[in-house]
Formats: C-alpha cells, structure tokens, sequence
C-alpha cells in the first residue's frame, strides 16, 4: 500500500546501506565497474555518470532492487516537501491506478500540469522539450515501462554544471487522497512528467528546491545549451526572425511575464539588479499570469483576409487559464482563416493551457524571452549547430579570489581571471566590419540545492577587458587605469548571466565575480566561438642576497652565542634566534615562529643532511628571511603588523614565484587567519614551502623543459 504518513516517517527514521561497488554483467557479457553514493539516509541518492553504466544492468542486480523497494518506504518526506499535513503519501503507481504507463501515445506537451510545487519555470522547459523528439529522449529514455524488464526504478539524464549524469528513482510519487500532488499529466494513467519532475528534484535535493526559478536553467539543464534573454522593451527589430529561426534549429523558448524591481545604472559605477520573485502568480484581465513563466511552442506566419499575420503559439503549465483577446481560442479572427490554415496551426479550441496571440501583443504583455541554444555536447550527431563551447571552472574564495565588482578596486583584481583570444572575425559577406561575435555565459553552482541552509543566489557579473601579450594574472594598477572594452548588461541574481558579444580580433581578459566582496561560491565560465587559455605557472626569480649591516652583525653574534662550539643549531635553536630577533620589530606582528616552521626552513637550507644549520647555511637562510620581511611590509599598507590576503598574490609574485590560481587559493585558505590577514611567521612559512617545492621540481627537471615524470618512489 502507500507510504506511512509524515507523523509516522518521523518516527522511524531509517538507515540503509548496502555496498554496490561491484562488477556487473553487460548483455554483452563484458565487466565494468561502477560507482554509486551507496549510504541513503531519507532520499535515496544515486547519481551516476552517464559514461559509467548502462541502465539495463540496474534491473539486473537484486541488491539494487532492494535498495529501491526497501529504503524508498521510508523516505522522510520533510526531504521531499515542507507540508504541514499528515494526509501526504508516498504511493507505488501501481495503486494510483491499475494500468500504470510510462508514456501514452507519445510524450507530448499536454502531458505536463503544474500540481501544487511553484516549479512552473520547469514544467515551461520541459514542455519546450517535448517539442524536439531527439532532444527528449536523451532526458528521457524511452525504452522503460512498466512491464517489460520493469524493476520498480526509472532514470533520467540531466545537463549538470558540464558533465550529463544520469539520476535514478524508484516508482513512488508524493500524493494525497491518493492524487498526485504535484506534476500530473492530462491522462490519469501517464506518469513520464512526473518521473522526470522527481528526478530533477532528486538532482537538487527535494522538492522544495524547485520553488520559483527560470526557465533557462530547466531548458540548460535539459540541453547543455547557452541561453540568451531579451528584454522585450529592449528587444532588437528583428525578435520575431530571431524565434523564428530559432523554433526551426531545435532551440527551446520561455518567457514571462516579471515583477521586477531595477536599480539605475549610473555613469561607470556598478549597481546591482534584483530580480522579486512575486509571493503569488497573479491572473490579469487578459487571462495571462504576472509571475509566471510559459513555453513558446511555435511560431507562425498565417495569411488573414488581404495581409500576413504573425502569430507566436504559447503554453500555459497549468493546463489552463489562457489568453483571451485576439487570436485565442474563440476569437473572431479564426472566423476569416481558411481550413487550411487552421489545419497548420493546428488550431484547437480547447481548455489545455496553450492559446496562440498576435506577435504585436506578444511583445506588448511579456517582458522576457529566454531562448536556448543548442551546444556540440547537446546530441552527438548534431550537425545543425557550429557552436564551439569552452567550459571553465573556477570559485571566489574569501581572502584570496572573491573580490567583488569594479566598485571594489582595491579587490576587483584578485578575482579569478579568464584569457580571451579572438583570432578570426565573423565570416559574413554583408558584414564589413571586422569583429568576432561571441558569447560568454557565468554560471553559479549549486546555490539551489544549497538554498535549505541558507545559500541564495549571489549577484552576478563580469567585464572584459583588453589586454596585450602580457600572460600574468592582471593587477590593481592595470584596472585602475583601463576602461573595460565590454560587460554584462548588469549585475543580477540569476543563476547565470549571459550576453552576445562583437569585439574585434585581438587578446582579451573576462573578469568574472560577485557584486559584493568576499562572497564565496563556486561557478563555470562558458565561452562560445573563442579560442581560452590558462596562465602558466612561471618558475621562481633567483633571491637577492643584499650586503651585512649593523643588524646581520648582531644577529651573527646571536648565532654564535646560541651554537656555541660546534658552530651549529637545530630546529629549537633557530626557533630561538628568529623570535628573539623579530620580536625586536614593532611594526611586524607575529605569534612567533613555530618548532614546525623551523624544521621546514632547515630541511630547505640542510645541504648537507644533518638537521642542522651551520653558520654558511644560516647565513643564506637569514638573507632570504631579510629579503621577505622588505617585501612583507610592502603590503603592509595599514600598518597592522599583518597584509591582507588578498595582497598575498603581489607579495608572493613579489618573493620571485608564479602560481596558478588554484594555489593562490589554497594558500589563502591555508594561511590566513578569521579576518583575512597573515602574519609574518605564517608568510615567512609558506615562502619557505614554496622555496622547498620550486627547489625540488627543478632538481627533477633535468631538460629544464617545465616538465617532470616521477615514479612512485620519487613521488613519495
């Protein structure tokens, strides 16, 4: 029968693990291994690459099929949905009705209506989906049932943040009075939407997860796609071409009608945009929603008495609630069409949430249009589209990458940065401008499936900037004194910000980041049409050794006193000299260096392995230490004792070394304290580390070619 009630859930909570990591069996009869999240604790969790598995070997293991049968009884359904009702029931489909189907009749559009989850965003996309066949079936297998090989579990692929993965679940659907309680399909006895919408919410981690969104991440999930938006009181002269074309290529399309709160872009400052979801979708006397997102699922040219009419079909979710002035179902104008224009727009006077409009009243009641693209990487045997899409990862990291807008200069610059090299201009004979058109679409990740503790979606952005030959990671002086050749059209809280771009042929720098400092987050950076490189990571400067003053003669008779005859010290040792001298400066804040901090600098300065340092080696040591501290207090610009994280990039640079991003990121994370500073004794620290690693690696690097190939004794 169906699932206890929520009451009941809570008070059995039930843990379930069974170790899945084993070989399976192909029809073939070929092994392979897969891995899946085998610990299900509430919501089942199984998420699996697409390249890993076949979902016929699911059906073919027993373990798995207990794992369904068994853990899927006792989901807590607080994961599913917050509902204050103890009517809220899990229900095997097989008893909502008695001849359950996967899909009847092909999947179609009308097959998708929006139940009691405010995900309307979604069930738009996936209507879009239905519209191309290929396209479907790749988010939606079509070889599943409920009879043949049917095992109690149905799964899904999906789009995620650049890889496909695939999600599985089991054949229980939240219901009350043993109705569905959210997506449901015109024909009672058809479940594929619903599936699909658990699926998805399985990928974000509840139901809930799925209240109020965009429409462009259903369709980007659903794709891999790029999409693109158009305000309609910006819209270019040539929109409804634009869709058109668009229908025609297998592209999907959404659009709405927004409460929208704007903020004025001022002169070059940065102001951010906001976008107010409204707390209920609010019917006009026109029948439309405010609020709301819709499917535009076709659009035509129809020849009405003397003149051509264009005209854009659009889709409500609900399954109902429609346009009603010109060109809905019972208008006159359908009274003046032929039959066999009716017959190719498939004109139906009917109750089911899709009604067609002029295009001139399309542009005058909605304020969006998303329309998303298609990518290689969206079919394998896609040949329509020459998209060329580069993916790049990368996350703001409080202290060291997170540095907010340009409103920030002191921090602007240390947020990641993306090179940008446009070779060829446009191949279009009636153009004769020389420029490269290109997209750039920043995406955030994870923040809706984040959003149940407490991560909303942060204010995005990014500028462009030109720049020549130089491939080190940009600094302040150089945002100080460039305007950006392009950016987003604002700063905005969408998941992600995308525009089309014409520049001409040359090398550019994308500086992608929050409207606010020190946000942290993690984000793909997607370019179309672009050739992308990463800086290289330069060797390290050769040290100066600078010329003994009054102070190296003290600190040598320190030396001398703590070594005594033998002229050597160990770790304790020089951890004794270096506090002592360092304590002398009150401009230099310290905790004092530690016995581990010593121990690292001798193994780097040790020549001749004994554990300790004798005066030559000390001498060499106490250079580099003299050399750092100049550079420590560079950045110590408000006379703290301390320089912020963000400034370690410089003063590392500074001490003769070039990382990548990532390990200025970790360096951060490593060294710098709650507020975002780092002492001298951690600075001196991670010098000596990275003076220790650059020292290795070019001891490996016999062809000085920046490459080395080490075998595991080496390694370790």
């Amino acid at each position: 029968g169906c699932g206890s009630s929520t009451a009941d859930l809570q008070q059995h909570p039930i843990t379930l693990t069974v170790a899945l990591d084993t070989k399976v069996t192909h029809d073939n009869t070929t092994e392979s291994t897969g891995w899946y999240h085998s610990t299900s604790q509430g919501w089942n969790h199984i998420l699996i690459p697409i390249y890993t598995l076949p979902f016929k070997s699911l059906g073919s293991v027993r373990e798995l099929i207990f794992l369904f049968k068994t853990v899927s009884l006792f989901v807590s359904l607080k994961l599913l949905y917050h509902l204050e009702t103890n009517s809220l029931m899990m229900c095997v489909l097989q008893e909502i009705c008695d001849n359950p189907e996967f899909i009847v009749g092909g999947a179609s559009r009308t097959d998708i209506c929006q139940g009691d989850l405010g995900d309307c965003w979604l069930l738009a996309a996936i209507a879009s989906l239905t519209l191309n066949d290929k396209l479907l079936y790749r988010v939606v297998p079509h070889e599943q049932s409920f009879s043949e090989g049917y095992a109690g579990i149905f799964h899904f692929q999906f789009w995620h943040y650049g890889d496909w993965v695939d999600v599985v679940v089991d054949d229980r659907i939240p219901t009350i009075n043993n109705q569905l309680v959210f997506t449901k399909s015109a024909e009672r006895n058809e479940f594929w939407s619903a599936l699909l919408e658990k699926a998805y919410a399985k990928l974000h981690g509840s139901y809930e997860a799925l209240k109020g969104g965009n429409t462009a991440e259903g369709m980007e999930d659903f794709t891999g796609g790029v999409t693109e938006f158009y305000e309609m009181k910006e819209a270019p002269k040539e929109l409804y071409k634009i869709m058109k074309k668009a229908l025609e290529r297998g592209s999907l399309m959404g659009c709405s009608i927004d409460v929208s709160q704007y903020y004025t872009i001022k002169q070059y400052n940065f102001y951010p945009q906001s976008l107010v979801p409204a707390r209920f979708a609010t019917r006009t006397t026109t029948g439309l929603v405010t609020g709301h997102a819709y499917s535009v699922t076709a659009v035509e040219e129809s020849q009405h008495k003397e003149s051509k009419v264009r005209l854009v079909r659009v889709r409500n979710p609900w399954g109902q609630v429609e346009w009603n002035g010109p060109w809905s179902d019972n208008s006159k104008e359908w009274e003046n069409l032929s039959k066999g224009e009716k017959e190719k727009l498939q004109h139906q006077n009917a109750e089911d949430g899709e009604f067609w409009m002029s295009f001139e009243d399309f542009k005058k009641n909605y304020t969006k249009i998303e329309i998303c693209n298609m990518t290689p990487d969206a079919l394998e045997d896609d040949k329509l589209h020459k998209w060329t899409v580069s993916v790049n990862e990368g996350h703001w990291v409080r202290g060291c990458s997170a540095g907010g807008c340009r409103n920030y200069p002191e921090t602007f610059w240390t947020n990641p940065q993306y090179r940008l090299r446009l070779l060829e201009e446009d191949d279009d004979p009636e153009d004769d401008e020389e420029a490269c058109t290109f997209v750039v679409a920043l995406m955030q990740k994870n923040r809706r499936r984040e959003r149940k503790l407490g991560a909303n979606l942060f204010t995005i952005g990014f500028s462009i900037y030109e720049m020549h030959g130089n491939k080190q990671h940009m600094q302040k002086e150089f945002f100080m004194s460039s305007t950006f050749k392009a950016r987003s059209r604002a700063y905005i809280n969408l998941r992600e910000v995308t525009q089309r771009f014409r520049l001409s042929p040359g090398e550019y720098v994308i500086v992608p980041s929050t409207y606010e400092p020190h946000q942290e987050g993690e984000f793909i950076l997607r370019f179309s049409r672009m050739y992308f490189s990463n800086p290289m990571s330069d060797q390290p400067a050769p040290a100066s050794t600078g010329e003994e003053s009054e102070e190296d003669q003290q600190f040598l008779s320190i030396f001398q006193h703590i070594a005594g005859d033998q002229m050597e010290i160990s770790a304790n040792d020089l951890k004794d000299v270096l506090n002592k001298v360092v304590s002398k400066y009150k401009d230099i804040h310290t905790d004092g260096f530690s016995r581990e901090s010593c121990r690292s600098m001798i193994a780097l300065m040790d020549m001749d392995g004994k554990g300790r340092l004798n005066l030559q080696e000390f001498r060499h040591l106490w250079n580099k230490v003299k050399q750092w501290q100049g550079i420590f207090k560079c950045y110590d610009f408000d006379h703290t004792g301390t320089i912020s994280s963000y400034e370690m990039r410089n003063a590392i640079n500074d001490a003769g070394f070039r990382l990548n991003n990532q390990l200025y990121d970790i360096i951060t994370m490593r060294y710098a304290n709650e507020n975002m500073h780092i002492d001298f004794d951690s600075f001196v620290s991670c010098l000596v580390r990275l003076e220790g690693m650059f020292r290795a690696f070019q001891a490996f690097d016999q062809g000085g070619d920046g490459t080395i190939r080490l075998n595991v004794l080496e390694v370790s």
